[in-house]
């Protein structure tokens, strides 16, 4: 893959390969390839996948959006229930008619921070392949958790199947780079914002406001936090209770 861009040919694609793909500049959908044209991945339901009531819905389009329409003529996938929860359909149904990334693990920080586009990699190291095509299918069948957009989304769910590692800290951000970007990206901007008053130097602000967010992405990576532990498939429920 190259430095500017994680995109992949169908070709290329294995079991336990973490796969997405943009529904917006800033949102991404994730998933596990888990073969014979296969995707396990995590969605709040009826392609609500936002659902936070806030302008955050417009603006994070849903995983499903409205050229899914396409399933309706797949005979291969079942319809979306209701509710949050794991889902299996093919590849196509999961791209939706977006273009096919693969995420990349174990990244050196140097390659982490050019990719200042969230939701593409992280330093952590994925596991073996096979674990992570049973750890996705398990969830498959038990579930995973209730759906929210900063703590527990599609990405982090991706996540955890490839490395077993969990935010055990309550009320903590989750895995997902995408989200941590728009929070840094936030936050870089009002911590600058000051800088326009004590100083004309445009490039100066700007500077500023890029170093925040490159500290704020490395030091949220999932490969990079304190408040992470690997906890088996199995012993989930204890940590992600039911809402």
């Amino acid at each position: 893959m190259g430095l500017l861009s994680n995109r992949i040919d169908r070709g290329s694609l294995k079991p336990g390969d973490h796969i997405y793909s943009w529904r917006s500049y800033v949102y991404a959908h994730h998933g596990i390839y888990v073969g014979n044209d296969k995707v396990i991945h995590f969605t709040r339901g009826q392609g609500q996948e936002v659902g936070t009531g806030t302008v955050l819905d417009a603006l994070l389009l849903s995983s499903l959006p409205a050229r899914y329409q396409l399933c309706s003529t797949c005979f291969t996938c079942p319809q979306l229930a209701e509710g949050d929860g794991v889902v299996s359909s093919c590849l196509d149904c999961f791209l939706a008619g977006g273009v096919l990334y693969r995420f990349e693990y174990g990244v050196n920080p140097v390659l982490f921070l050019a990719k200042a586009r969230g939701g593409t990699c992280t330093t952590a190291v994925s596991d073996p392949d096979d674990i992570v095509v049973d750890r996705a299918t398990y969830l498959l069948n038990n579930g995973f958790r209730s759906y929210n957009v900063f703590e527990s989304n599609c990405e982090d769910f991706a996540i955890y199947c490839k490395t077993s590692l969990l935010v055990v800290e309550q009320g903590a951000i989750g895995h997902s780079g995408q989200a941590t970007s728009i929070i840094g990206g936030s936050v870089s901007a009002i911590l600058a914002t000051p800088l326009c008053l004590l100083t004309t130097n445009v490039y100066g602000i700007v500077a500023t406001g890029i170093g925040l967010y490159c500290r704020i992405r490395y030091a949220t990576d999932i490969g990079m936090r304190k408040e992470v532990e690997k906890v088996a498939v199995e012993d989930l429920s204890k940590f992600l209770p039911r809402k």
